[in-house]
């Protein structure tokens, strides 16, 4: 290099001496041979120089991290948010319709199936039920009496059959009303809980206004709404894991139901869980989550959605080979599957054996040397 910087000043030195002693033409072809010749000196020198430098310069090396694939278990699920009822949760309202008399339970009471929860007033009843059994006593004392006559060959068939009638008349009507009362009672059609009691002594009641709420969660069902693209790979039977945030629990459970039909407002089928409550600690209407398994591989090729990069021509992610001596990135085209959890798994383009770059692949392009640290 100092020799190339000698000639460099010489070659100044002597131009701008020549731009003074040269005055003839012949001498200054001769000075500009010179310079040519000097010049293509330095073009050789320089060349020499750059191909020593080039011969002792080493390649770049990037250091990464890897990962040997293998097959493994993959699965996807889904999640749906769940609506949670009670299997039992009835409206009670009265047979007939009147005025309430007597209200006999109170919010949060616990009731048996057919206990009396309410009556009605059946004043009126009660009354026309006393004058049909006094009626009724007269038309059995009528009877006996017609029935003995005609038994004794006295008397028309006629009264006997009229005195018969009359009795047996009074008797449907008593029975009658006596069922009306029955109705007038407003009994629990299940065991459970009073949740909420709508109307007051001196309501009206009537068959079309519930009376009260019972409710019994000691079994739930939970009612999920899946998009109808999964309606080939979600089956009856399948597991469910249902996690309620509020009360910080997973429970296992599986699929008891599947709809028939597709909702046409928003293009999902229904499916219903079954769960045992006997804590009661799960509430109607409670937030759920439901995660539903809709698709497994025993043997898949699996990387993290970070390995997965994107250009013109697709999807790829490095691996590392050897090419001779040196340790080598190399871009691998691929065709992802399913992602599930930030992995993704891999149908095409990456085999079991196979070395991925996991970390320093924003640094390396196809070809780029590497050591693997």
């Amino acid at each position: 290099m100092k020799h190339i910087l000698i000639v460099l000043t010489t070659a100044v030195i002597l131009s701008a001496c020549g731009s003074t002693n040269v005055n003839d033409e012949a001498a200054k072809r001769k000075q500009l041979q010179q310079y040519k010749q000097d010049l293509h000196t330095l073009e050789q020198q320089i060349q020499t120089l750059e191909t020593e430098l080039k011969s002792t310069e080493k390649d770049e090396v990037i250091k990464i991290k890897v990962t040997e694939l293998s097959t493994q278990k993959f699965e996807h699920f889904i999640e749906v948010t769940g609506k949670v009822e009670a299997e039992q949760d009835i409206d009670v309202s009265p047979e007939s319709a009147g005025v309430i008399k007597e209200v006999l339970v109170v919010e949060g009471d616990w009731v048996n199936k057919g206990d009396l929860m309410a009556k009605l007033n059946t004043e009126m009843l009660e009354s026309t039920l006393e004058e049909m059994e006094v009626q009724l006593d007269l038309a059995n004392t009528n009877y006996e009496r017609q029935k003995n006559l005609w038994s004794q060959n006295i008397g028309s068939e006629m009264q006997y059959l009229q005195a018969k009638n009359s009795k047996e008349s009074l008797e449907k009507r008593i029975k009658s009303l006596k069922a009306q009362m029955a109705m007038s009672e407003v009994t629990a059609p299940i065991s459970g809980i009073v949740d909420i009691v709508y109307q007051k002594k001196g309501h009206i009641g009537s068959p079309q206004v519930p009376f009260a709420k019972v409710i019994n969660t000691s079994r739930i069902k939970i009612y999920g709404d899946i998009s109808e693209s999964y309606v080939t790979k979600i089956n009856k039977g399948d597991k469910v894991n249902v996690r309620f945030p509020a009360l910080n629990q997973d429970v296992n459970a599986k699929i008891n139901q599947i709809g028939t039909s597709i909702d046409a407002n928003n293009r999902t089928f229904r499916v219903r869980i079954n769960l045992n409550n006997s804590d009661k600690s799960i509430k109607p209407n409670l937030v759920s989550i439901l995660t539903i398994r809709d698709y497994i591989n025993e043997e898949a090729i699996v990387v993290p959605s970070l390995y997965i990069k994107e250009d013109f021509n697709g999807d790829y992610t490095y691996i590392v080979e050897k090419e001779g001596s040196k340790t080598v990135a190399k871009k691998v085209y691929l065709t992802p599957g399913v992602t599930n959890n930030n992995m993704t798994e891999v149908v095409d383009g990456l085999a079991a054996g196979m070395i991925v770059v996991s970390q320093g692949y924003n640094q390396i392009s196809d070809g780029t040397s590497v050591q693997i640290n």
